[in-house]
């Protein structure tokens, strides 16, 4: 068999965790709890054979892998052995959430191992913002951000920042259960909502082995927002997770600058994810002002079906 590939479970964090520290990867995805909190919804499974990281997923009946995670000199091997993985499951080869160097590569050298069609996958490019300026909200351009903060003390002057504990995981768990219940009628068509709400309970579950930090907004002893994240690379923080009671007017730029202010002062960079080609996330992350965006390609062979 052309890799042998197993399902993913939370014991295999520390293999996962190696390969992604191991060189600096930019895509949001690219991190153990990412794939642990999607796993069910996509069949995520993986391998490691001579030393390179395999990862491949499934959703409505569509196989995908994503790029061999190895040292570049082993690219070209590793692409072939994905490449012979297709062919021996006799489906069509596609290749996703690539990054920039390896998309590249197939551009040029991959080409001699197949007529790889490379293409940019805007919907989702991360949102990367400068710590400091999350921090500060300074600047006429992060105005209306600034107000809604200021509105926030106004109104709650009382309001709390606290870390994620053990003993505020139940809080978290309520006022997330909370937040699907007021949006439950407009994320009634979402297929992702349920998965992403058993995900988040998982994490709280195993809150600690998967080394996150998290913080939560309390007003009078209840959370009204919370959040979690952790580092992606030598300078980048990653936000899985940010949820906020929408009627608690600034409760989201609160828990956004309070969370990098008290967890992620000394980083450079602040990965807020992609918007999924959803025109309201959209407009929410770039009226942040993202300093950068991290581009994704996706990859299919040419005459492939």
């Amino acid at each position: 068999m052309i890799i042998d590939f197993k399902p993913l479970g939370k014991e295999d964090k520390p293999v996962l965790d190696k390969f992604f520290h191991a060189r600096y990867y930019e895509n949001s995805h690219l991190n153990f709890t990412y794939f642990f909190m999607w796993r069910t919804p996509y069949h995520i499974q993986w391998a490691v054979e001579d030393d390179v990281l395999y990862m491949i997923n499934e959703y409505d009946g569509k196989l995908a892998a994503l790029q061999p995670f190895c040292e570049p000199a082993k690219w070209p091997e590793a692409t072939k052995k994905i490449l012979a993985f297709f062919k021996e499951r006799e489906r069509p080869v596609y290749l996703m959430g690539l990054e920039k160097d390896y998309a590249a590569f197939l551009r040029g050298d991959g080409q001699a191992l197949a007529a790889f069609d490379v293409t940019d996958d805007r919907d989702n490019a991360d949102y990367v913002y400068l710590a400091e300026k999350l921090m500060t909200l300074a600047g006429r351009k992060l105005h209306s951000k600034k107000n809604h903060l200021n509105a926030f003390h106004k109104l709650y002057p009382q309001a709390e920042y606290l870390p994620i504990t053990q003993e505020l995981i139940p809080a978290c768990r309520k006022e997330l259960e909370s937040w699907y219940t007021m949006r439950s009628e407009e994320l009634a068509d979402d297929p992702f909502i349920g998965y992403e709400r058993a995900a988040i309970h998982e994490v709280f579950d195993n809150y600690e082995a998967f080394q996150l930090k998290g913080g939560v907004i309390r007003i009078d002893g209840r959370v009204v927002a919370f959040t979690f994240g952790e580092q992606l690379n030598t300078d980048t923080v990653v936000i899985h997770v940010e949820k906020a009671d929408p009627n608690v007017r600034g409760a989201y730029p609160a828990i956004n600058q309070g969370f990098v202010s008290h967890a992620w002062s000394d980083m450079t960079y602040i990965n807020r994810e992609e918007d999924m080609g959803l025109p309201g996330l959209r407009k929410a992350k770039e009226s942040y002002k993202p300093e950068k965006m991290i581009e994704k390609f996706n990859a299919t062979v040419k005459g492939d079906s």
